[in-house]
Protein backbone atom coordinates (compact mmCIF):
# COMPACT_ATOMS: atom_id res chain seq x y z
CA UNK A 1 0.00 0.00 0.00
CA UNK A 2 1.73 3.05 -1.24
CA UNK A 3 -1.63 5.72 -0.66
CA UNK A 4 -4.35 6.25 1.73
CA UNK A 5 -6.71 7.88 -0.33
CA UNK A 6 -10.21 6.17 0.32
CA UNK A 7 -11.53 3.32 2.07
CA UNK A 8 -12.39 2.24 -1.00
CA UNK A 9 -8.70 1.21 -1.47
CA UNK A 10 -9.05 -1.30 1.23
CA UNK A 11 -10.50 -5.05 0.50
CA UNK A 12 -12.14 -6.69 4.02
CA UNK A 13 -8.52 -8.48 4.31
CA UNK A 14 -6.56 -5.25 3.76
CA UNK A 15 -8.93 -3.37 6.55
CA UNK A 16 -8.43 -6.41 9.45
CA UNK A 17 -4.66 -6.41 8.69
CA UNK A 18 -4.80 -3.03 9.94
CA UNK A 19 -6.83 -3.36 12.57
CA UNK A 20 -4.48 -6.09 14.09
CA UNK A 21 -1.62 -4.09 13.36
CA UNK A 22 -3.55 -1.28 15.75
CA UNK A 23 -4.48 -3.32 17.88
CA UNK A 24 -0.68 -4.15 18.73
CA UNK A 25 0.25 -0.33 18.41
CA UNK A 26 -2.47 0.42 21.47
CA UNK A 27 -0.46 -1.54 23.30
CA UNK A 28 2.34 0.64 22.88
CA UNK A 29 0.29 3.73 23.30
CA UNK A 30 0.07 2.77 26.83
CA UNK A 31 3.45 2.52 28.02
CA UNK A 32 5.02 4.57 30.67
CA UNK A 33 7.36 5.79 27.12
CA UNK A 34 5.21 5.21 24.42
CA UNK A 35 7.44 5.47 21.73
CA UNK A 36 9.27 2.83 19.58
CA UNK A 37 12.24 3.26 16.44
CA UNK A 38 9.86 1.79 13.81
CA UNK A 39 9.98 4.48 11.63
CA UNK A 40 13.32 6.52 12.59
CA UNK A 41 13.84 8.91 9.76
CA UNK A 42 11.00 8.84 8.32
CA UNK A 43 9.96 12.32 7.63
CA UNK A 44 5.87 13.47 7.52
CA UNK A 45 4.50 16.39 6.50
CA UNK A 46 1.14 17.49 8.21
CA UNK A 47 -0.35 19.69 5.68
CA UNK A 48 -3.72 20.96 6.73
CA UNK A 49 -5.52 23.61 3.93
CA UNK A 50 -8.59 23.48 6.88
CA UNK A 51 -8.60 23.52 10.35
CA UNK A 52 -8.51 20.57 12.69
CA UNK A 53 -7.60 19.71 16.24
CA UNK A 54 -8.15 15.86 16.77
CA UNK A 55 -7.44 14.68 13.32
CA UNK A 56 -3.99 16.95 13.02
CA UNK A 57 -2.82 16.39 16.74
CA UNK A 58 -3.58 12.72 16.46
CA UNK A 59 -1.35 11.94 13.12
CA UNK A 60 1.59 14.22 14.45
CA UNK A 61 1.41 12.34 17.82
CA UNK A 62 1.33 8.88 15.93
CA UNK A 63 4.38 9.91 13.63
CA UNK A 64 6.10 10.84 16.95
CA UNK A 65 5.34 7.71 18.23
CA UNK A 66 6.63 5.81 15.64
CA UNK A 67 9.87 7.91 15.91
CA UNK A 68 9.29 10.10 12.62
CA UNK A 69 10.52 13.66 11.84
CA UNK A 70 7.14 15.33 11.59
CA UNK A 71 7.16 19.36 9.49
CA UNK A 72 4.42 20.77 10.24
CA UNK A 73 2.60 23.48 7.59
CA UNK A 74 0.68 26.16 7.83
CA UNK A 75 -1.41 27.88 4.86
CA UNK A 76 -1.98 31.34 6.71
CA UNK A 77 1.67 31.83 6.73
CA UNK A 78 2.94 29.77 3.76
CA UNK A 79 3.51 30.91 0.12
CA UNK A 80 -0.42 29.76 -0.36
CA UNK A 81 -1.40 33.01 0.79
CA UNK A 82 0.91 34.52 -1.67
CA UNK A 83 -1.05 32.46 -4.62
CA UNK A 84 0.81 29.57 -4.33
CA UNK A 85 -1.08 26.81 -6.54
CA UNK A 86 -1.23 23.29 -4.34
CA UNK A 87 1.06 21.58 -6.59
CA UNK A 88 3.79 23.85 -6.33
CA UNK A 89 3.40 23.49 -2.49
CA UNK A 90 3.66 20.04 -2.36
CA UNK A 91 6.98 19.79 -5.14
CA UNK A 92 8.59 22.36 -3.35
CA UNK A 93 7.48 20.07 0.39
CA UNK A 94 8.89 17.10 -1.50
CA UNK A 95 12.11 18.78 -2.81
CA UNK A 96 12.90 19.27 0.69
CA UNK A 97 13.12 15.62 1.63
CA UNK A 98 9.81 13.36 2.78
CA UNK A 99 8.08 10.07 3.10
CA UNK A 100 4.89 10.59 3.54
CA UNK A 101 1.93 13.69 3.27
CA UNK A 102 -0.90 13.73 5.68
CA UNK A 103 -3.47 15.87 3.87
CA UNK A 104 -6.66 17.46 4.25
CA UNK A 105 -8.86 20.03 1.66
CA UNK A 106 -11.42 21.87 1.58
CA UNK A 107 -11.50 20.47 -2.42
CA UNK A 108 -12.86 16.55 -2.71
CA UNK A 109 -10.25 14.57 -4.89
CA UNK A 110 -7.57 17.34 -3.41
CA UNK A 111 -5.31 14.31 -2.29
CA UNK A 112 -5.97 11.88 -5.10
CA UNK A 113 -4.33 14.96 -7.64
CA UNK A 114 -1.37 15.04 -4.99
CA UNK A 115 -0.71 11.51 -4.78
CA UNK A 116 -0.03 11.72 -8.95
CA UNK A 117 2.21 14.95 -8.55
CA UNK A 118 4.72 13.65 -6.08
CA UNK A 119 6.61 10.23 -4.75
CA UNK A 120 5.90 10.03 -1.13
CA UNK A 121 2.92 8.40 0.43
CA UNK A 122 -0.37 10.39 0.50
CA UNK A 123 -3.11 9.98 3.08
CA UNK A 124 -6.19 11.44 3.04
CA UNK A 125 -7.06 13.33 6.43
CA UNK A 126 -10.49 14.23 4.78
CA UNK A 127 -11.00 15.70 1.78
CA UNK A 128 -13.95 18.23 1.37
CA UNK A 129 -17.58 16.46 1.40
CA UNK A 130 -15.69 13.32 0.47
CA UNK A 131 -13.71 10.76 2.36
CA UNK A 132 -11.99 10.79 5.57
CA UNK A 133 -10.56 6.99 5.97
CA UNK A 134 -8.61 7.07 9.26
CA UNK A 135 -11.70 8.11 10.95
CA UNK A 136 -13.76 4.55 9.61
CA UNK A 137 -11.01 2.62 10.76
CA UNK A 138 -10.50 4.50 14.05
CA UNK A 139 -14.04 3.87 14.40
CA UNK A 140 -13.82 0.29 13.77
CA UNK A 141 -11.03 -0.02 16.07
CA UNK A 142 -13.15 1.25 18.73
CA UNK A 143 -16.32 -1.06 18.25
CA UNK A 144 -13.64 -4.37 18.05
CA UNK A 145 -12.46 -3.72 20.73
CA UNK A 146 -15.70 -2.80 22.70
CA UNK A 147 -17.98 -5.62 21.21
CA UNK A 148 -15.08 -8.12 19.52
CA UNK A 149 -13.42 -8.82 16.47
CA UNK A 150 -16.59 -9.13 14.18
CA UNK A 151 -18.92 -6.37 13.78
CA UNK A 152 -20.96 -9.07 11.34
CA UNK A 153 -24.59 -8.36 11.59
CA UNK A 154 -24.03 -5.45 13.83
CA UNK A 155 -27.29 -2.74 13.37
CA UNK A 156 -25.19 0.74 12.82
CA UNK A 157 -27.37 4.27 12.04
CA UNK A 158 -25.45 7.14 10.92
CA UNK A 159 -27.79 10.21 11.91
CA UNK A 160 -27.25 13.92 11.02
CA UNK A 161 -25.71 15.53 8.40
CA UNK A 162 -24.83 13.15 5.89
CA UNK A 163 -24.88 15.40 2.70
CA UNK A 164 -22.17 17.46 4.02
CA UNK A 165 -20.09 14.36 5.80
CA UNK A 166 -17.16 12.78 5.04
CA UNK A 167 -17.13 10.43 7.85
CA UNK A 168 -20.36 9.31 6.91
CA UNK A 169 -19.13 8.44 3.57
CA UNK A 170 -16.16 6.20 4.90
CA UNK A 171 -17.99 4.90 7.41
CA UNK A 172 -20.97 3.87 5.55
CA UNK A 173 -18.34 1.71 3.27
CA UNK A 174 -15.96 0.57 5.83
CA UNK A 175 -18.84 -1.04 8.03
CA UNK A 176 -20.51 -2.61 5.70
CA UNK A 177 -17.29 -4.05 5.11
CA UNK A 178 -16.98 -5.87 7.73
CA UNK A 179 -20.77 -6.97 7.73
CA UNK A 180 -22.57 -4.21 9.09
CA UNK A 181 -26.13 -3.54 8.37
CA UNK A 182 -25.78 0.40 8.09
CA UNK A 183 -28.60 2.53 7.98
CA UNK A 184 -28.87 6.59 7.31
CA UNK A 185 -31.10 8.60 8.93
CA UNK A 186 -31.47 12.24 8.11
CA UNK A 187 -33.91 14.56 6.74
CA UNK A 188 -34.27 14.68 3.27
CA UNK A 189 -32.42 17.79 2.99
CA UNK A 190 -29.32 16.52 4.64
CA UNK A 191 -29.18 13.48 2.15
CA UNK A 192 -27.21 13.03 -0.98
CA UNK A 193 -29.13 13.33 -4.38
CA UNK A 194 -28.68 9.86 -4.83
CA UNK A 195 -26.72 6.93 -2.79
CA UNK A 196 -26.51 4.41 -5.26
CA UNK A 197 -23.87 2.73 -4.88
CA UNK A 198 -23.27 3.33 -1.11
CA UNK A 199 -24.31 -0.09 1.19
CA UNK A 200 -27.13 1.40 3.07
CA UNK A 201 -30.50 1.96 3.46
CA UNK A 202 -31.78 5.30 4.21
CA UNK A 203 -34.51 6.12 6.72
CA UNK A 204 -36.14 9.57 7.64
CA UNK A 205 -37.68 8.80 10.85
CA UNK A 206 -35.06 8.49 14.28
CA UNK A 207 -37.85 6.82 16.30
CA UNK A 208 -38.59 4.51 13.99
CA UNK A 209 -35.60 2.51 13.85
CA UNK A 210 -33.69 3.41 17.76
CA UNK A 211 -35.08 0.46 19.54
CA UNK A 212 -33.02 -2.05 17.17
CA UNK A 213 -29.73 -0.57 17.00
CA UNK A 214 -26.88 -1.77 18.30
CA UNK A 215 -24.49 1.50 17.60
CA UNK A 216 -25.93 4.89 17.02
CA UNK A 217 -23.23 6.95 15.02
CA UNK A 218 -24.33 10.90 15.72
CA UNK A 219 -22.68 13.98 13.43
CA UNK A 220 -22.60 17.21 13.64
CA UNK A 221 -24.60 19.43 11.00
CA UNK A 222 -21.46 20.78 9.40
CA UNK A 223 -22.94 24.68 9.00
CA UNK A 224 -19.65 25.76 7.59
CA UNK A 225 -20.25 24.12 4.76
CA UNK A 226 -23.65 24.76 4.20
CA UNK A 227 -24.77 27.61 1.79
CA UNK A 228 -28.63 27.29 2.60
CA UNK A 229 -30.30 26.38 6.06
CA UNK A 230 -31.36 22.73 5.66
CA UNK A 231 -33.81 22.27 8.41
CA UNK A 232 -36.20 24.98 9.98
CA UNK A 233 -34.44 25.70 13.36
CA UNK A 234 -32.21 23.82 16.00
CA UNK A 235 -34.88 23.11 18.06
CA UNK A 236 -36.16 21.44 15.68
CA UNK A 237 -33.32 18.79 14.56
CA UNK A 238 -32.90 18.41 17.87
CA UNK A 239 -36.68 17.26 18.59
CA UNK A 240 -36.61 15.10 15.57
CA UNK A 241 -33.24 13.86 15.52
CA UNK A 242 -30.83 14.69 18.40
CA UNK A 243 -30.20 11.69 20.59
CA UNK A 244 -31.92 13.15 23.71
CA UNK A 245 -32.05 11.57 27.26
CA UNK A 246 -35.36 10.36 26.39
CA UNK A 247 -34.00 8.82 23.35
CA UNK A 248 -31.23 7.21 24.71
CA UNK A 249 -33.45 5.95 27.55
CA UNK A 250 -35.11 4.00 24.36
CA UNK A 251 -31.89 2.40 23.31
CA UNK A 252 -31.30 -1.55 24.08
CA UNK A 253 -29.77 -1.80 27.00
CA UNK A 254 -25.97 -3.02 25.46
CA UNK A 255 -26.29 0.10 22.74
CA UNK A 256 -23.25 1.69 21.97
CA UNK A 257 -23.14 5.63 21.27
CA UNK A 258 -20.16 7.43 19.01
CA UNK A 259 -19.58 10.56 17.27
CA UNK A 260 -16.18 11.42 15.33
CA UNK A 261 -16.12 15.30 17.13
CA UNK A 262 -16.37 18.17 17.55
CA UNK A 263 -19.85 18.05 19.24
CA UNK A 264 -22.18 20.26 19.03
CA UNK A 265 -23.96 19.29 22.89
CA UNK A 266 -27.40 20.25 22.78
CA UNK A 267 -28.20 19.55 19.04
CA UNK A 268 -27.06 16.38 18.25
CA UNK A 269 -26.51 14.93 21.06
CA UNK A 270 -27.01 15.47 24.65
CA UNK A 271 -24.54 16.12 27.36
CA UNK A 272 -25.26 13.40 29.67
CA UNK A 273 -25.53 10.62 27.00
CA UNK A 274 -22.51 12.15 25.20
CA UNK A 275 -20.56 11.07 28.86
CA UNK A 276 -22.57 8.40 29.66
CA UNK A 277 -21.51 4.66 29.76
CA UNK A 278 -22.70 3.85 26.58
CA UNK A 279 -20.37 6.81 24.89
CA UNK A 280 -17.46 5.13 23.12
CA UNK A 281 -16.80 8.55 22.22
CA UNK A 282 -13.20 9.12 24.43
CA UNK A 283 -12.42 6.07 23.27
CA UNK A 284 -12.69 7.21 19.67
CA UNK A 285 -9.48 9.67 20.31
CA UNK A 286 -7.68 7.76 21.98
CA UNK A 287 -7.92 4.78 19.27
CA UNK A 288 -7.13 7.20 17.03
CA UNK A 289 -3.21 7.94 17.82
CA UNK A 290 -3.10 3.70 17.12
CA UNK A 291 -4.89 3.18 13.90
CA UNK A 292 -2.91 6.52 12.70
CA UNK A 293 0.44 4.61 13.87
CA UNK A 294 -0.79 1.33 11.61
CA UNK A 295 -1.53 3.74 8.66
CA UNK A 296 2.20 5.18 8.63
CA UNK A 297 3.71 2.02 9.56
CA UNK A 298 1.83 0.18 6.44
CA UNK A 299 3.09 2.82 4.15
CA UNK A 300 6.50 3.52 5.56
CA UNK A 301 7.61 0.39 7.30
CA UNK A 302 9.01 -2.70 6.40
CA UNK A 303 10.91 -1.34 3.49
CA UNK A 304 8.39 1.04 2.58
CA UNK A 305 9.31 5.10 1.82
CA UNK A 306 10.16 7.31 -0.65
CA UNK A 307 12.04 10.21 0.53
Amino acid sequence: MKHLLSVGDLDRSAIEQLLELATSFREVTRREIPKVPALRGKVVVSLFYEDSTRTRISFETAAKRLSCDVMGFSVASSSVTKGESLRDTVQTIEAMGIDAVVMRHSAAGAPHRVAGWIDASVVNAGDGCHEHPTQALLDLLTLRHRIGPGIDGARIAIVGDILHSRVARSGAHAFAALGADVTLVAPPTMLPSTVAGWPVTVSHDLDAVLGDLDVVYLLRIQRERQRETRFPSLREYTARYGLTVERAARLRPEALIMHPGPMNRGVEIAAEVAEGPASLITEQVENGVAMRMAVLYELLGAGGGHG
